[in-house]
């Protein structure tokens, strides 16, 4: 079984920064793409980050200049650094990993983690 765990949620001023992790462990061989999703209420989980086995990056346009995603392959871990945020950043943050499970084949399963909050508010 794989699980991942978020952690770094909370409640800060705006301008203010939090730094978001999680944690893949489990019956992993490999970690392709890792990413943070967010939801706020009443709307659709959208895209944050992404960051891939390369370490190549791609953001929504509304974190761009503010979020940084990295990521420790040792540790199976990604990391969400959140920046002068923003009221409107208020959501539940989800991480996710496309994984292999063994080396006898290149699927790739995803897995979600259960989430964290997030409230940006004075």
């Amino acid at each position: 079984q794989v699980q991942l765990v978020e952690s770094g949620g909370g409640l800060v001023q705006p301008g203010g920064s939090l730094k978001l992790s999680c944690a893949a462990s489990g019956s992993i061989f490999s970690i392709d793409t890792m990413g943070w999703y967010r939801q706020a209420p009443g709307k659709e989980r959208e895209l944050v980050a992404r960051i891939t086995s390369s370490d190549s990056t791609n953001y929504a346009d509304s974190v761009k200049g503010r979020f940084t995603i990295s990521r420790d392959n040792a540790k199976n871990t990604v990391y969400l650094q959140m920046n002068s945020l923003k009221p409107e950043d208020t959501a539940i943050y989800y991480c996710n990993a496309d994984l292999r499970y063994t080396s006898r084949s290149y699927t790739l399963y995803r897995h979600w983690g259960q989430g964290t909050q997030v409230t940006v508010s004075s």
